[in-house]
């Protein structure tokens, strides 16, 4: 369909409808101070053609994830997502449709999403997931809001080694309804910190496995202390491939996981949509955000799928509800869900050993630079190296010769006083060259 903009009768017409003079009636209420002078300073009019040349070279300029040796990840990994994922949710029964408001009749949606939730069940070792959240930060969010409402308690006390946009994220959203946050210095190999600040007011301990610095740790003592004093423990997971390896959070005791899902069946994206993984205990499940899908039998016995345990929904409990969360990622769940069937358990374990495999590569050849010291001591796919210099300046020299080198952590918590630590991740997509390439022009870079 062409756009046909309004000719200046439409807009008398339409201006003389509502009652005002002119567009600038409409906006009396906005105080000049924070109004435009003048146009916007954008290009004016112009064709399609002219303005696909135009962004074309503006896109042109930038260095992609799969055009260059890649090594960035903290929270968004780079992962070969095949080519049927795509091919199936752009079928227009899947690419059209969302969250269902009348369920019954959309059984297909349904059945993905059940089968979607029994996945992320599955990796997590837990009993239960739901449809799925936004992203990973906004379901660690609702599982603090969801241990205050269990426990009945007002306050997490949160990791060094969480995610910083994470941490943040929470706060944004927690504060609101008064639950306090203790967010622990960063650390690279410090969860278990957050057992000597558990005390009669904690709600929850937050933790993250393997954390924002790479390093995976065995959480159940954590839980074991958690539990001992009447708290639940959320575990994070950024890196979703890293569970077809490590011990899952449900074996090591977690009440509530809040993961990222964007490693299965979902790329880079430039940072979204992403898809949020949030799965708990069977007892815990009526204070679960989120949709909730389950399986059941029609008037004739066939097999069915329904949205139950709605009572927890806004639409029904209105200000009571648990959760102001009433959708799912909705594609990025099909996505999700296609990758794991296309993987199977086998696969996603060949996967997740290669993503490690192509890490301790990386390491070895990081490791043996005069100056750079290796921080993380146990990792899946991902580890924090210091630099004798700082690492925002590094990756940007690296950015020049055409390698994306890895995430500084101070673009993450500029405040932390880690500027010379960088974090470095490498997927089944890195190839061996691009390792050799990485350490011979970081070693000349840190020569200079």
């Amino acid at each position: 369909m062409r756009y046909l903009p309004l000719t200046p009768d439409d807009r008398e017409a339409m201006l003389a409808a509502i009652g005002v003079k002119s567009i600038d009636d409409l906006f009396v209420d906005v105080p000049a101070a924070a109004r435009l002078d003048g146009p916007v300073d954008l290009p004016r009019v112009a064709g399609e053609l002219e303005v696909e040349r135009a962004l074309g070279a503006l896109a042109a300029k930038n260095a992609t994830a799969g055009n260059v040796p890649f090594f960035c990840g903290a929270g968004a990994y780079k992962h070969h997502v095949p080519a049927t994922v795509d091919h199936i949710i752009q079928r227009s029964e899947f690419l059209t449709s969302y969250t269902p408001y009348q369920p019954e009749i959309a059984q297909g949606t349904l059945q993905y999403l059940y089968e979607f939730q029994t996945q992320v069940a599955n990796l997590t070792g837990m009993p239960v997931a739901n449809a799925s959240l936004y992203d990973g930060s906004t379901a660690m969010a609702e599982g603090v809001l969801m241990a205050t409402r269990v426990t009945r308690r007002n306050k997490a006390v949160i990791s060094g080694g969480v995610h910083p946009h994470y941490v943040k994220a929470t706060e944004t959203v927690v504060h609101a309804v008064g639950v306090e946050t203790q967010a622990l210095p960063a650390a690279v190999d410090a969860e278990a910190a957050v057992i000597d600040q558990i005390g009669p007011d904690t709600a929850c301990v937050v933790v993250q496995t393997p954390n924002i610095f790479g390093t995976a740790t065995d959480v159940t003592k954590i839980a074991e202390a958690a539990h001992a004093a009447g708290a639940l423990l959320i575990v994070v997971v950024t890196e979703a491939v890293s569970m077809g390896l490590l011990k899952s959070p449900g074996e090591m005791g977690a009440d509530i996981v809040a993961a990222e899902g964007q490693s299965i069946g979902n790329a880079l994206n430039f940072g979204g949509p992403y898809v949020g993984l949030f799965a708990t205990r069977d007892k815990l499940v009526r204070q679960m955000p989120g949709r909730l899908t389950g399986e059941t039998v029609d008037a004739d016995g066939e097999r069915g799928f329904v949205l139950t345990l709605s009572t927890r929904e806004q639409h029904i409990r209105r200000d009571k509800a648990t959760s102001n969360i009433c959708t799912n990622s909705g594609l990025c769940t099909l996505a999700f869900s296609i990758h794991m069937s296309l993987l199977g358990e086998t696969g996603l374990r060949r996967l997740a050993l290669l993503n490690h495999e192509k890490a301790v590569a990386t390491r070895d050849a990081v490791a043996a630079i005069p100056g750079v010291k290796v921080l993380t001591p146990r990792f899946f796919n991902e580890f924090a190296v210091k630099l004798p210099k700082p690492a925002a300046e590094v990756v940007e020299q690296l950015a020049n010769h055409h390698i994306l080198a890895g995430v500084p952590y101070s673009r993450l918590a500029p405040d932390a006083g880690m500027d010379d630590v960088l974090l470095i991740a490498a997927t089944e997509t890195t190839l061996d060259a691009d390792i050799q390439i990485l350490a011979k022009t970081l070693a000349k870079v840190l020569a200079n």
